[in-house]
């Protein structure tokens, strides 16, 4: 669209007319979006709004203060605790946090003063143990013994 506007033709209809001639030659046909709602639609305006639709299409979060990212970090291990495939493992993955969380004990951390409890394991354990039950199991039957085959001199030479 190079073409200038003319003289004497109100600013207004000459880009609604634009707009119709690009229409009817289908220009605008398969758009990426087409009759789908604008997106942000009816929220107020943001400046960040590229910064914070790049975060989420990256799949990334803003960084917290150091106490709230530790929070988020023990609800976190927490959930990851009680998914966890064992016991075992989910006591591990909740006395790894409890380690980090002695650790902001000793050297404060930025943000606001909060104070993060240590996971309490027996409690994660109980919760798993309700979470995974352990059905019975009837042992496997043993195998049955096989009959072993036998074998032929002749298949040394080929034949069976």
């Amino acid at each position: 669209m190079t073409e200038r506007k003319p003289l004497g033709v109100s600013f207004e209809s000459w880009i609604d007319r634009q707009i119709r001639e690009a229409t009817e030659r289908g220009e605008f046909d398969d758009l990426p979006g087409a009759g789908k709602p604008i997106p942000g639609q009816g929220k107020p305006h943001d400046d960040m709004w590229w910064i914070k639709q790049k975060m989420q299409a990256e799949n990334l979060s803003f960084p917290l203060p150091g106490t709230l990212a530790l929070r988020k970090e023990a609800e976190e291990a927490r959930a990851e605790a009680l998914g966890a495939r064992t016991e075992a493992e989910a006591r591990r993955i909740v006395e790894e946090m409890n380690d980090k969380i002695r650790d902001s004990y000793r050297r404060p951390l930025s943000g606001p003063p909060v104070v993060q409890p240590l996971i309490d394991a027996d409690e994660v354990a109980a919760e798993w143990r309700a979470l995974h039950p352990v059905a019975e199991r009837k042992p496997a039957p043993a195998p049955a013994p096989e009959k072993r085959q036998r074998r032929s001199f002749l298949r040394w030479f080929g034949h069976r």
